[in-house]
C-alpha cells in the first residue's frame, strides 16, 4: 500500500481547528542607520504584535512584510551584513516570546546571516509557531536579474546556489511547504513568477504568505489565488518614515488577502494597519484539489526552455555591492 497521496490530493498534517484568522500587518519601514535604530524597529514590531492582540486573542497568524527589523537601503554587502539577524538569535527570541505570550503564529522577513553559509547574505521568511518555536524558514527562491538599471540585488537566493542548496537540504526544500496544524503554509518573497506559485500549489500549498517591500503587482497576487484556487496574502510596508532617503509613499501600501476565487477579502491603503480574514481551512481542504493542469500540452515547451540566467551564479562569488552585482551579472545572460 503506497503512502503517496491519491492523484489530485497532497500531503497534509492534522488540523488543530476548523477555522482560523489570518492577520496581515502593514507596518511602517525605516532603513536602520545603526544598531540603535534597528533595535527601535524591532521594538516597534513587538509593539504592533501587542496591538494586534490587545482586544482578546488576536489573529491565529500574523504576517509581517519583508524587512520590518532592518528596513532596506542601497547598502553595500558589509553594511547589509551588519544589519543581518541570525536564526535563532535575540531578535527571533523576542518575537517568539510574543508568539508564545499570545498563542499566535508569526511570520516575518529579514536579512539573515547563517554560519553554514559564510559570506552569503540571505533573505528569509521565518515562521514561529504559537509555542514560540521556529516552525519553518523559507529562503527567497530567486532575485530577478537584468531588471534594474545599474544595479543587481546581491542577496543569495536558492537559485543563486541551487546545486549546493539541493545537496544540503534535498530537492523537496526548493519549493518548501510547512505542513502545520493551521494548514499547508508556504512563504515567498518572490514576485511575478507564476510557475513558482503553481509548483507550490501542486505540492499542496493551501495558504501562500507573500512578503514585499516597496511595492508589488496586485494582479500577480490575485492570479496566484485564482489560478491555483488557494488563499494568498501579501504584506507590504506602510508609509516610510519621513527622514529616510526616499519619498514617504514610495511603493507603500496595498497589503491584501485574496480568497481562492481570486477576489480580495481585505485590502489596506498606505497607512500602518492590520487586515484580518477568516480561513475556513477544514471546509476548504475537504473540497480542494491540486491545480488541474493539462500538462501534456505544454511539457515539451518547458523541456526545451532555457532560462535567461543560469543557476549557481553566487556559488563562487558574492558581489560586494549593488553596482558590483550589476558588473558581475552583466554579460552572463544565456540569451543573445
Amino acid at each position: 500500500m503506497s503512502d503517496q497521496p491519491a492523484p489530485g490530493r497532497y500531503e497534509t498534517a492534522p488540523l488543530a481547528k476548523e477555522r482560523w484568522t489570518l492577520g496581515v500587518v502593514q507596518s511602517r519601514i525605516h532603513a536602520a542607520a545603526d544598531a540603535a535604530e534597528q533595535a527601535a524597529n524591532l521594538r516597534h514590531m513587538l509593539h504592533l504584535i501587542d496591538n494586534a492582540c490587545h482586544y482578546g486573542g488576536g489573529p491565529d497568524l500574523l504576517l509581517f512584510h519583508e524587512f520590518p527589523i532592518s528596513g532596506w537601503d542601497t547598502w553595500t554587502r558589509a553594511e547589509a551584513e551588519a544589519r543581518c539577524i541570525e536564526i535563532p538569535g535575540p531578535e527571533v527570541a523576542a518575537i517568539a516570546a510574543k508568539a508564545k505570550e499570545y498563542g499566535t503564529w508569526i511570520a516575518f522577513g529579514a536579512y539573515v546571516r547563517d554560519p553554514d553559509w559564510p559570506g552569503h547574505i540571505l533573505s528569509l521568511t521565518t515562521l514561529i509557531d504559537s509555542d514560540g518555536e521556529i516552525a519553518a524558514t523559507h529562503w527567497k527562491a530567486r532575485n530577478v536579474k537584468g531588471l534594474f538599471p545599474g544595479f543587481e540585488l546581491f542577496t543569495t537566493t536558492i537559485y543563486d546556489v541551487l546545486d549546493e542548496y539541493v545537496e544540503r537540504y534535498g530537492a523537496d526544500a526548493v519549493l518548501p511547504i510547512a505542513r502545520t496544524p493551521l494548514g499547508n503554509l508556504t512563504m515567498s518573497q518572490t514576485q511575478l513568477e507564476p510557475e513558482l506559485m503553481r509548483g507550490l500549489a501542486i505540492k499542496g500549498a493551501e495558504v501562500i504568505l507573500r512578503t514585499a517591500s516597496g511595492g508589488f503587482t496586485e494582479t500577480d497576487i490575485a492570479a496566484t489565488a485564482l489560478y491555483n484556487r488557494v488563499y494568498c496574502a501579501v504584506a507590504n510596508n506602510a508609509l516610510l518614515l519621513p527622514e529616510g532617503p526616499y519619498f514617504q509613499d514610495t511603493g507603500a501600501g496595498g497589503s491584501a488577502i485574496y480568497g481562492p476565487d481570486g477576489k480580495v477579502i481585505a485590502k489596506a491603503d498606505k497607512f500602518e494597519t492590520m487586515l484580518t480574514a477568516p480561513i475556513p481551512i477544514a471546509e476548504f481542504r475537504a473540497r480542494h484539489l491540486q491545480p488541474d493542469i493539462h500538462w501534456d500540452l505544454v511539457r515539451g515547451v518547458f523541456d526545451g526552455y532555457t532560462s535567461r540566467f543560469a543557476p549557481n551564479l553566487f556559488s563562487e562569488y558574492q558581489p560586494e555591492s549593488l553596482d558590483d552585482a550589476a558588473r558581475y551579472v552583466a554579460g552572463r545572460s544565456r540569451w543573445s
